[in-house]
């Protein structure tokens, strides 16, 4: 790493200029402040050391231009006995560490260690956000119904402040992609955002994960590591499954969101940091809370900003759209005007009830496609759940003498409606709530359509 140096005591400056090159860095050793603030203005560090009682220009006056010139840049205190106090405050302002005099060299040589790992696993992180970014586009919410243009314009409103934001919504709703929305429209973009399923945590490890550790704090922890808030310093965390996060830990969550401050286990000092929290959960946290199972300070604090997803089968107007985009997505090469499905597709996609929200629907594209040799998409591409089976058209029986094969006959989609509307109500029996639920629809859309069903039949009669 390059590293910037500056002590006003000769031993040590001589000290850094022999060693830190022998340990493989790239040094530049300062005797004052006033020097390493000239070295800053003409050169980038990875780190910078300075001491914190230096005459003229002191060690904060340095951090604090490292945070104005290249705030990527990690900072080390090296002070004596007597200012110890003031080097924990500047920890908790966010310098990476501190050493207290006189300096070993192993200490300086383990906390360069800490930097480096951190560094190069921030890197790695934005090497990863940026190919994951170029491999899916801009994050894109699909989609055009009143209920998905009232979602949107929520998160263009709520992007731009620092608000903590609580996402709700069933299963496979787009949960993660409504955060990532608020990430990259939020001035926080060009920083990382990291997401985390709180359910996936094995629940001894979860603290270690989200707050990082020190070497020695438990068995098996071997060397330090920083949390995944240390790593999304400056950009956004996204809290997935909140509610699934152990009740002992939802105090320090708590005290994150008030401080700003997290504690490495096993560390003695807190840690300053910058993140922005998004949180999102399918289950009703107020229950939670009437358990006993969720703190309710906890919950007043994560949805200073609430966002519901609607579930697929409240916004049906999107699934030409939705499903235009999964074909295109796994099929790039098809022409952009190609039709993708035709209307039997649709009609039976509409009458699925969804439970598995747009998840399920790109699954079902996935299955369809894998089937297709050739758009577009034929109900016998579907699988059997949707009730592909009640609108697919038999195969044609073979005549001792061959025939002229009929013209088919079409298939309008309001046929197909009412079609699945008649196979609803015979499956329950007559119980127009039940067929509605199933469907996908209100039950004042069930009347109407059933007032439509009546009406077109009484004209035949006529």
């Amino acid at each position: 790493m390059r590293i910037l140096f500056a002590d006003d005591e000769a031993s040590l400056q001589e000290l850094m200029r022999i060693e830190l090159p022998r340990l493989g860095h790239e040094a530049t050793v300062c005797p004052d402040g006033r020097t390493a603030l000239a070295a800053l203005d003409r050169t980038a560090f990875d780190c910078v050391i300075v001491d914190l009682d230096m005459p003229g220009v002191g060690g904060l006056d340095v951090i604090s231009r490292v945070r104005e010139t290249c705030p990527d840049t990690e900072a080390v205190i090296v002070t004596g006995k007597s200012s110890l106090e003031s080097a924990v405050t500047a920890v908790r302002q966010g310098v990476f560490d501190y050493l207290t005099k006189p300096c070993k060299l192993a200490d300086i040589q383990a906390v360069l260690e800490r930097v480096r790992k951190k560094r190069e696993l921030t890197a790695r992180l934005k090497a990863l956000e940026g190919r994951v970014r170029r491999a899916e586009g801009a994050t894109q919410l699909v989609g055009g119904s009143a209920a998905l243009e009232r979602v949107k314009r929520v998160i263009d409103r709520v992007a731009a402040s620092d608000a903590t934001v609580l996402i709700r919504g069933e299963t496979g709703t787009g949960k993660e992609l409504v955060a990532r929305a608020i990430h990259e429209g939020s001035p926080r973009a060009a920083r990382p955002l990291v997401a985390v399923n709180c359910g996936a945590l094995p629940e001894h490890l979860v603290e270690s994960e989200l707050f990082g550790h020190r070497k020695g704090a438990f068995t098996g922890a071997d060397e330090h590591r920083a949390g995944l808030f240390e790593v999304a310093d400056g950009g956004t965390i996204f809290l997935d499954e909140i509610g699934e996060l152990p009740r002992s830990l939802q105090p320090r969550l708590l005290r994150v969101l008030e401080s700003g401050e997290i504690r490495r286990v096993g560390d003695s000092h807190p840690i300053t940091v910058d993140v922005r929290v998004v949180c999102a959960t399918h289950r009703s946290l107020e229950e939670m809370v009437a358990a006993g199972a969720f703190r309710e300070d906890l919950l007043f604090r994560i949805n200073t900003f609430e966002i519901t997803i609607p579930p697929l089968r409240e916004r049906l107007d999107d699934l030409p759209s939705l499903v235009r985009h999964f074909v295109h997505k796994a099929r790039p090469q098809a022409p952009p005007e190609a039709e993708v499905a035709d209307t039997a597709v649709f009609a039976a996609l509409a009458a699925h009830h969804w439970p598995g929200n747009v998840r399920e629907l790109a699954n079902v594209v996935e299955h369809a496609l894998v089937l297709c040799d050739a758009l577009p998409l034929t109900v016998e591409h579907l699988p059997a759940r949707l009730g592909a089976d009640r609108v697919r058209v038999p195969p044609a029986i073979a005549q001792p003498v061959p025939q002229p094969a009929p013209s088919p006959k079409a298939v309008s989609l309001r046929e197909l409606e009412m079609q699945a509307i008649r196979d609803g109500l015979e499956r329950n029996r007559g119980n127009k709530a039940r067929t509605a639920e199933e469907l996908g629809i209100s039950l004042k859309t069930l009347y109407n359509k059933l007032h439509q069903l009546q009406d077109s039949t009484a004209e035949r009669s006529a």
